[in-house]
């Protein structure tokens, strides 16, 4: 029995919501080449202003937190990407915004599968924004942990060894125990200033 059906093309993924509600703007993740993230953020956004599609792309995201480094004693605020090779875009999935984003140069495809794009969920998107510290400093990662034995390396205490009994991210401090004439000190220092031994 032969089939009545017709091939399908692949050159325009089909896209259409089943109402207007259901077009809203949603955050979808695009794969890039590893390191090429801020390239394709930046060619992404002259496409949406020179093929104006500011009605249907709305941001465009490389998700990085900030991470505090302590070496030698200095402490250095760097920005680390949180998903090396991926860009977060706000948008409202149709033919020509699919076409828009997909078509940009760096751009892999789609996170989702097969060819079908699949939108982030409310809590992922919420959970991502948290660790990029929108709006805040960011949480400092630290590496180190509880029970750890450091060293001090600035301050008061310099040279001094000790074991992590706590650790404060929001304050971006630890508690160390530190044996002073014999006895165990409990010493609240900053992550900077201290350093795994």
């Amino acid at each position: 029995m032969m089939s009545t059906e017709k091939p399908e093309t692949t050159e325009k993924l089909e896209i259409k919501p089943e109402n207007e509600t259901e077009a809203a703007k949603q955050w979808y993740v695009i794969h890039t080449y590893a390191g090429y993230e801020k390239r394709v953020q930046t060619n992404l956004e002259r496409r949406v202003e020179s093929m104006d599609m500011k009605d249907k792309i709305f941001r465009i995201l490389v998700p990085t937190e900030k991470e505090i480094t302590s070496k030698g004693g200095q402490r250095k605020t760097v920005e680390k990407k949180v998903f090396p090779g991926y860009v977060l875009v706000e948008m409202i999935m149709d033919d020509d915004s699919w076409y828009v984003v997909r078509n940009t140069p760096g751009v892999t495809g789609f996170v989702g599968p097969g060819s079908k794009p699949t939108p982030l969920t409310e809590k992922e998107v919420n959970l991502i924004m948290r660790q990029m510290g929108l709006g805040a400093e960011g949480i400092p990662r630290i590496d180190f942990d509880l029970k750890q034995v450091v060293r001090v390396i600035s301050g008061p205490f310099k040279n001094f060894e000790g074991t992590v009994e706590e650790i404060n991210r929001e304050k971006g401090t630890v508690k160390v125990h530190v044996s002073m004439f014999g006895r165990e000190t409990p010493v609240e220092l900053e992550f900077h200033q201290v350093e795994k031994f």
